[in-house]
């Protein structure tokens, strides 16, 4: 069993940056492909980011290249999301998921979840 908890949400404006943390217990976070989620009220939960087990691989998705960019410690069992020049359409929960994985895959079903963490971008 693998317990994820998302931190470094907040308040922000358009323009500014996050970064969200994401920390792994119970297993260690090197044995899993991880993702970054987001989900509003009325949108259905969205494939932002994922990083392979070593973290040479990476995968996002277009809306959010060149502004987000996700990697991880695996001495520390964290995964970070690093968001750079937001924008008010990043508002979001954001959840943090861990998939068990040999290969580095595009698959967007992951076996745990965190709770998520707060965005919110004010324009």
């Amino acid at each position: 069993q693998v317990q994820l908890v998302e931190s470094g949400g907040g308040l922000v404006q358009a323009g500014d940056s996050l970064r969200l943390s994401c920390h792994g217990s119970g297993r260690t976070l090197s044995d899993y492909q991880m993702g970054w989620f987001r989900q509003t009220s009325w949108k259905e939960r969205e494939f932002v980011a994922s990083i392979s087990r070593a973290g040479s691989m990476t995968s996002s998705t277009d809306n959010v290249k060149g502004r987000f960019f996700i990697s991880r410690d695996n001495a520390k069992n964290t995964v970070y999301l690093q968001m750079n020049n937001l924008k008010p359409e990043d508002t979001a929960v954001y959840f943090c998921a861990a998939k068990y994985s040999p290969l580095f895959t595009t698959d967007r079903e992951y076996d745990y979840w965190g709770r998520g963490t707060q965005v919110t971008v004010s324009s």
